[in-house]
């Protein structure tokens, strides 16, 4: 059995698995553009289960688990959108995620302009990367280059401002904003917002 103690444990074992963690949600949604949102989603997960301490068994099994859950939640996502009928997404029944949903786009807003206004339209307004291109006046490739780098730039901004539980299913059970995020803590100070679960 193996624990993620460290964020460089972290790290190296996310370096050892993207690609194919990325190719086999690419085999499963059949999208570029949703397979590289989904793996970012699968990297949050991961990077959120650090330091807890809790035995891991297979870590290549547990990370394809996570990968797994998080697509079939895009499915019922996108099932829900369509009104076709299907188990309730847990995502939309637990607070924590709709709590933690709350701060990702203060996060995003607190990037650079130019990473943020694109990062927004792919991943919270939905749209498709050549879209956002033709939006921006940009280039595909320029488009997806700043997008990858907004979406590297989140990470960093979540891994520096919560601290995040999840369970053995990779879902997410327990945040809490780290008093050292001067940003998050002002924005909770001038909002609505609560810092923790």
């Amino acid at each position: 059995m193996e624990k993620l103690t460290k964020y460089k444990d972290i790290s190296e074992l996310w370096l050892q698995y993207k690609d194919a963690l990325r190719n086999y949600i690419f085999k499963i949604v059949k999208d570029e553009d949703t397979a590289n949102g989904l793996s970012h989603e699968v990297l949050m997960k991961v990077y959120s289960s650090c330091c807890s301490m809790r035995p891991i068994r297979n870590v290549r099994s547990w990370l394809f688990q996570i990968a797994y859950n998080t697509c079939m939640d895009y499915f019922r996502r996108q099932s829900k959108k369509t009104e076709i009928k299907c188990e309730p997404d847990a995502t939309d029944e637990n607070p924590v995620y709709r709590e933690a949903a709350e701060f990702v786009e203060p996060l995003i807003k607190f990037l650079p302009e130019k990473y943020a206004y694109p990062l927004e339209l792919a991943d919270i307004r939905g749209m498709k990367q050549q879209e956002v291109a033709e939006e921006l006046g940009l280039s595909l490739t320029a488009t997806k280059s700043r997008i990858q780098r907004a979406r590297h730039m989140l990470r960093e901004q979540i891994t520096e401002c919560f601290h995040v539980e999840i369970d053995k299913n990779g879902n997410l059970t327990a945040f809490n904003v780290k008093g050292s995020c001067a940003s998050l803590q002002d924005h909770i100070k001038n909002g609505n917002n609560s810092a923790a679960f």
